[in-house]
């Protein structure tokens, strides 16, 4: 039997993570969460989402009962699985590295969109499954509408966010705010002298 591990959202802007496991022969799906504060500065700076995942994934596969000397795993390649790659050597389980795609993709992918459109209220359509440039700039114009009330959805501890995107976004929201206050003077009612 084969199970297949892959991750949603650890590259993303805002919003929790997401790590999902996939018994192929009977279908099963498994998620588990790894919250945004986990990649606060702190956080990140002590690979804490990376041992976290190690957790995870030991306690998915438990649930999946899964028999490391008769069955194989297909682990994403993603960065976010290195110390789980650690943990399988040191533990004698069997894994290839693999491009995870089809349903297991599919899945964890519509969880994290789920989590950005109910759990945070991301309304824009152009929020789609498909990680990438794309949807890093929905997600950042969706930062900058409410820049201050939004700020602690960030993954702050990513290094271009505290040297580069944080004072981009404070940039667009002030001059949203500018604009939306000068509408706003300019739709006023005058009195007539």
């Amino acid at each position: 039997m084969t199970v297949e591990i892959d991750d949603a959202g650890t590259g993303d802007l805002v919003g929790d993570a997401f790590i999902a496991l996939h018994r192929i022969e009977t279908g099963k799906i498994i998620y588990r969460t790894i919250p945004v504060e986990m990649f606060n500065e702190e956080n990140w700076k002590n690979k804490m989402p990376y041992k976290m995942v190690v957790d995870l994934v030991k306690d998915g596969l438990a649930e999946l009962d899964f028999q490391k000397d008769k069955e194989k795993i297909l682990l994403c390649r993603g960065n976010i699985f290195d110390k789980v790659r650690e943990y399988f050597n040191e533990e004698g389980i069997t894994y290839e590295p693999a491009i995870i795609e089809g349903k297991l993709q599919d899945a964890v992918e519509g969880k994290l969109v789920s989590h950005l459109r109910e759990d945070l209220g991301v309304k824009s359509k152009k929020l789609t499954k498909k990680s990438g440039a794309k949807r890093y700039y929905v997600l950042f114009n969706w930062l900058c509408q409410d820049f201050f009330r939004r700020e602690k959805f960030v993954k702050s501890g990513f290094k271009k966010w505290n040297t580069v995107w944080r004072e981009k976004a404070i940039e667009k929201y002030k001059r949203k705010q500018y604009y939306m206050k000068k509408n706003a003077t300019k739709n006023q009612p005058h009195e007539l002298s």
